[in-house]
């Protein structure tokens, strides 16, 4: 059967462990993370939980039947689709020679990333949005060296009706 990625976002309660139990869940059902991300939400009880996975649809509809009969799982919702902006961040370290500087700023310029830290043989870049185009910026750097790397995952949310 086709796989697919899946994004799902939950609403869960702000306790120790939460994030534990649900990544366990994915674990001892054999389905893969492919990135997660918990953080605070503007209601301290609250946290929203992010996860990208990689399946098929019966087995993403398996996932979230299991995701919502935790106990401190508070709303689920899926993440893909156009109702949902969803964005990535990547941070890349970069070897740049002297006389390369100028194409790579330029690359980091187009894509309006940033330059986040200069050495005299590299340069740290940090880049956000939609992850195909995280990718493409990624790709073009790729000839010059990427010595470290760090992405976010996906994260998002769902538009509020206009």
């Amino acid at each position: 059967m086709n796989t697919e990625k899946h994004v799902m976002t939950m609403l869960v309660d702000n306790e120790p462990g939460v994030v534990s139990r649900v990544a366990g869940l994915f674990s001892g059902k054999g389905f893969n993370i492919e990135s997660i991300c918990g953080s605070p939400t503007n209601d301290p009880r609250v946290s929203r939980i992010t996860i990208a996975t990689q399946a098929n649809p019966p087995v993403v509809e398996q996932i979230e039947k299991q995701l919502r009969k935790l106990v401190n799982v508070i709303k689920l919702r899926s993440l893909n689709g156009p109702g949902c902006v969803r964005r990535e961040l990547a941070l890349a370290c970069v070897t740049v020679k002297p006389e390369q500087r100028a194409e790579v700023l330029r690359i980091v310029d187009l894509a309006q990333g940033k330059i986040v830290d200069a050495g005299l043989s590299h340069l740290i870049v940090e880049v956000s949005g939609e992850q195909e185009e995280v990718q493409t910026v990624l790709n073009l750097l790729k000839p010059y060296g990427i010595k470290k790397l760090a992405r976010t995952g996906p994260i998002g949310l769902i538009r509020e009706p206009k």
